[in-house]
């Protein structure tokens, strides 16, 4: 039978979304990458870091749908963004090695996020 993450993947947005940042830490490998529409991370306490400063800024998160195959993984989500949107939606693809999360790369509309972004981030 074929191994999948799905499972890790939703675990990983349950975590994020519960803003358990030390339960995040577990899920992902040293070597993690991260692509979003406004930074590229590279490595573990980069990744984390980000995480945290973006769990800061909601409220709460709801998956919509999740799929995966072999050691890929797409989770569909809703989050709540204090000042931005109360749906605000993102698409995240994985990728997995070692059981860990190696890659997490988003998709989203970054422009409602630019126009607040020194209030959020600040």
């Amino acid at each position: 039978m074929e191994k999948n993450y799905i499972a890790q993947a939703e675990e990983y947005y349950r975590l994020v979304g519960q803003k358990n940042i030390e339960g995040i830490k577990k899920l992902l490998h040293p070597d993690v990458e991260f692509y979003g529409p406004m930074a590229t991370l590279k490595g573990k306490d980069a990744v984390l870091s980000a995480t945290g400063h973006f769990m800061d800024a909601i409220g709460s998160l709801t998956i919509r749908a999740k799929f995966g195959s072999k050691d890929e993984t797409a989770v569909i989500y809703d989050v709540d963004m204090t000042g931005v949107s109360k749906e605000f939606p993102g698409v995240s693809w994985m990728r997995f090695k070692d059981g860990l999360i190696v890659r997490i790369q988003l998709f989203y509309d970054a422009s409602r996020i630019l126009a607040k972004k020194e209030e959020i981030f600040s």
